[in-house]
């Protein structure tokens, strides 16, 4: 009672101008924010989003007046970052857990999430923000929230993670915003998540602070939880370094370093949809040719020339100069398109797609589909990319069990390992590959437990019982049928552990 008298006090005394409201949140003492930081990750959203307001309005100037129009735009900031979430995760990406039954536990965990079809897509986010987090909580079952950069601000961080953050969510409610601080700190050696809500009824202020009963009657103000080894959180960036704020943990955009390039090319498609709007058919026309009406309404005189007039009567001229004379211009469509094709190739070297990645052909942006080499910079980009990622996931799984653990949710060990096998079907000749591997094994350089993983791309669990499978078939065909790795029958050792 006396919290909501007190709520309503700061209310009033706020409206009167006696106290005063925050107006942002880096206003906040507490809070390290860089503001360019998130000045560069609102430029990168809206590029995503396929409207950046300072590229795509623009004004131009008629004997009407000044007039505005949208810039059309290729939208590369989307596709560039999709085709890199997509090359680097997807359904075919596995997370291998050493112990059966923790994997067994946490393949459900990440199923009841969504998380192979919500990684991609947050995926795809980090790649045009920056970052993302993914923040692991419990409610009535071990839940994942998904966060993009735009909503997380690091408070402390060491040379691996972000150890301190707050996240921010926004929400409108009338004529009110509300805003809701997720604080989450280490003090001493327990790890505390405070929340706060601020009200203001200015869309660009914090505002004050309010009773968090107001939108969340079940939100705690304040949890400690003892014994945690890391946050509840993981942060996820490219691994790109960031150029533009040396000190900072935050990561950046995929194409944070082409955007010269990336307006280049929408002035460069821009131009060539415009093209075929200024590039029409014109004429001029003899005097003539043009008629005279009058406006009923207005009295005012109108002169036009009626392009559905099929017979003209022939004039008697000294020369031809009051002929209708086509004034066309030729359209410059190759130009155009291999100007667009070449800003593509410079574009992909900058993101670090290999040049030809993305060509233009008229109609839209095409995306190459052939085999990626391994020596290629897509491959290598690919690679780069899925180290960062891989330690973030270890670290997701980590926290998602002493998670469990806290909660009782399933038991754990801390005797277990972590990989994750990447889907690198795109940047693979399949058949060369296998010709590679049944030579390694013919030759005694490579099992054929490894040759199974490599070729499937299958955990070590999975790849013994195809091992298995083999040899008992192989018991059964006749001696001189030659076996799946071109291997005789009667050559082969079947004995226990020959496999691995």
């Amino acid at each position: 009672m006396f919290g909501n008298i007190v709520a309503k006090v700061r209310g009033w005394l706020y409206k009167l101008g006696l106290i005063k409201g925050i107006k942002k949140i880096s206003d906040k003492k507490e809070i390290p924010i860089n503001e360019e930081s998130y000045k560069h990750i609102d430029m990168w959203k809206a590029l995503y989003s396929g409207h950046y307001d300072d590229w795509h309005n623009i004004k131009y100037h008629t004997i009407e007046g000044q007039k505005s129009r949208k810039m059309a735009s290729l939208n590369m900031a989307k596709v560039i970052s999709q085709e890199m979430a997509a090359l680097i995760f997807n359904e075919k990406c596995s997370i291998n857990i050493s112990d059966d039954a923790l994997s067994e536990n946490i393949k459900n965990v990440l199923d009841e999430n969504n998380f192979i079809k919500e990684f991609q897509r947050y995926l795809e986010y980090t790649f045009a923000l920056g970052g993302m987090v993914i923040k692991v909580y419990w409610d009535e079952g071990i839940k994942l929230s998904y966060v993009t950069a735009d909503c997380f601000i690091p408070i402390a961080w060491d040379n691996k993670h972000i150890t301190e953050g707050v996240f921010v969510n926004e929400i409108s409610k009338g004529d009110k915003k509300y805003t809701l601080l997720e604080w989450h700190l280490v003090e001493g050696k327990e790890y505390v998540i405070k929340n706060e809500l601020y009200e203001s009824k200015n869309q660009e202020d914090l505002g004050i602070k309010v009773s968090l009963s107001t939108l969340y009657p079940d939100l705690e103000e304040e949890v400690r939880i003892e014994n945690l080894s890391k946050p509840t959180f993981v942060y996820f960036k490219s691994n790109t370094a960031n150029n533009l704020d040396l000190s900072s943990p935050l990561g950046i955009s995929i194409y944070a370093n082409a955007l010269g390039t990336l307006k280049s090319l929408d002035i460069a498609f821009d131009s060539f949809q415009r093209e075929f709007v200024l590039g029409k058919k014109r004429i001029i026309v003899p005097t003539s040719a043009i008629k005279t009406v009058i406006d009923p309404q207005t009295g005012m005189s109108h002169r036009y020339f009626d392009s559905t007039d099929e017979v003209y009567e022939a004039m008697k001229f000294d020369d031809g100069a009051q002929n209708i004379q086509d004034i066309s211009v030729e359209l410059r469509v190759e130009e155009h398109t291999a100007a667009i094709n070449a800003l593509l190739n410079y574009v992909s070297m900058q993101v670090g797609f290999s040049a030809g990645a993305f060509s233009f052909d008229g109609q839209g942006v095409k995306t190459a589909t052939e085999v990626v080499s391994e020596n290629s910079k897509t491959f290598r980009t690919k690679q780069s990319h899925e180290t960062i990622i891989e330690d973030g996931i270890r670290d997701l799984v980590d926290i998602i069990i002493e998670i469990a653990a806290l909660y009782d949710e399933f038991e754990s060990t801390d005797d277990y390992e972590v990989t994750v096998t990447f889907d690198d079907s795109i940047a693979e000749d399949q058949t060369a590959e296998i010709n590679k591997q049944v030579t390694l094994v013919m030759n005694g350089l490579t099992t054929k437990k490894l040759a199974i993983m490599k070729i499937h791309g299958v955990s070590e669990e999975e790849a013994k019982k195809i091992v298995e499978e083999i040899q008992n078939e192989n018991k059964m065909v006749m001696p001189e049928n030659v076996d799946f790795f071109g291997m005789n029958n009667k050559q082969q050792n079947t004995k226990p552990g020959d496999e691995g």
